[in-house]
């Protein structure tokens, strides 16, 4: 005979549990301390078995029956119920332990030990601005690419294209890290190419005088009557001609100076693979006069206001502007005078290539290739250290071929 809330109401506990049937097999628990307990028996591969759905009054006796209703066409499909609901629960579980945010959590604090405390700090920020806002509530096994999509867009609108397309790549190495852990199962950011999606931005060409005009800047950085500091700065960056950001971020500690030699770490280079910058006696006694100026600094070129952090890229571009090369010179500019000049000189191609460090190298080449050449490579910066010295001299007459 059918349960009735009546008579359901009505049941008193006894010194002994007891049960009553409402059919199909529904069965109602009453417990000597008086709970009343919803259970559902079953039978599935040829085992008894005993499902828990909740107790009286919270889950109603209509309610009781739509949960057998439910149970039972999962057990007509072939399917456990209580197997089911516990594949449910550690789904829910999961969603919350596994959500992007968690497992990005997860990846970093690996992926960190072999990085620099800068870029790891810079990596982590970048996700907490950009990524965690827009996806890190979602399961990670859950996000498909049309989520990445508008991450990237929403980056992309406040002009920061760079941004946008290392968010997706981050993005790529967490979702990389969630397969090897089992709890993804595919990369959906493989599917973009940030040039699908993305806006094209034109090729910037740095603003550089021409080869003639280099004597008359050089001489004009020798009695640059600014900070001592932006003028070596300026200088060596005519030297050594790497890029603004691996100049004014250099640190004392990747100096051999006895030996010449200037090591630059991957986690500070644009191609992330590290690059070895032979330093020409001039640009060694220059930084040895240098140290005695900031080698109380973990940093060569400390900032003004705080000494924690290097001087702005702004530094020596307004120099140079102050020296009256506004629009016509930029820091970056030295690279390609050395390119253009080392080139006309006759230095084989592939040595100023890898100075300039413009060759997208994979990790297993880069530990080879950034000591590639490192002999001729000395002996061109130093020609190129002179060169310079005979152009503020006004000893530079014609370009000489070199022979390699």
């Amino acid at each position: 005979m059918a349960l009735t809330d009546i008579a359901i109401k009505a049941s008193k506990p006894t010194n002994t549990a007891f049960k009553l049937s409402d059919g199909r097999g529904l069965q109602l628990h009453v417990t000597p301390q008086g709970s009343k307990l919803w259970r559902w028996a079953y039978r599935f591969d040829g085992k008894q078995k005993l499902m828990a759905l909740g107790s009286y009054p919270d889950i109603s006796l209509a309610q009781a029956r739509d949960k057998v209703d439910e149970a039972r066409k999962l057990l007509a499909s072939g399917s456990d119920p209580m197997a089911a609901r516990k594949s449910e629960k550690i789904a829910r579980r999961l969603a919350v332990e596994d959500t992007f945010a968690a497992v990005a959590k997860k990846w970093w604090e690996s992926w960190k030990s072999a990085r620099s405390d800068s870029h790891t700090v810079y990596v982590w920020r970048r996700l907490e601005a950009d990524v965690i806002p827009a996806i890190g509530t979602r399961p990670i096994a859950e996000i498909e690419a049309p989520e990445l999509v508008a991450m990237m867009k929403a980056i992309e609108k406040r002009g920061a294209l760079d941004i946008a397309k290392r968010a997706l790549q981050t993005c790529s190495q967490i979702f990389r890290y969630a397969i090897a852990h089992g709890v993804a199962r595919r990369n959906p950011a493989v599917d973009i190419r940030p040039s699908d999606v993305l806006a094209t931005r034109k090729k910037e060409n740095y603003a550089r005088v021409d080869g003639k005009e280099l004597p008359q800047l050089l001489r004009k950085i020798e009695v640059y009557n600014g900070s001592t500091v932006t003028r070596v700065a300026i200088k060596l960056m005519a030297m050594t001609f790497v890029r603004t950001s691996e100049l004014i971020g250099a640190r004392w500690e990747e100096f051999d100076l006895d030996g010449a030699r200037w090591d630059i770490p991957a986690s500070r280079m644009k191609m992330k693979s590290p690059h070895i910058v032979p330093l020409s006696s001039q640009a060694v006694t220059l930084l040895r006069s240098l140290h005695t100026l900031t080698g109380h600094s973990t940093l060569l070129f400390p900032g003004e206001r705080d000494h924690e952090k290097s001087m702005s890229n702004n530094t020596i571009l307004g120099a140079l502007d102050r020296m009256g090369y506004k629009g016509r010179m930029t820091g970056h500019g030295f690279r390609g005078i050395a390119s253009t000049l080392l080139h006309e000189q006759g230095w084989p191609h592939e040595h100023i290539e890898l100075q300039l460090a413009h060759q997208e190298r994979n990790q297993v080449s880069a530990s080879y290739n950034h000591a590639l050449y490192l002999q001729p490579r000395a002996a061109m910066m130093q020609a190129w250290s002179n060169f310079l010295d005979a152009c503020v001299a006004g000893n530079v007459v014609a370009t000489k071929k070199h022979r390699a």
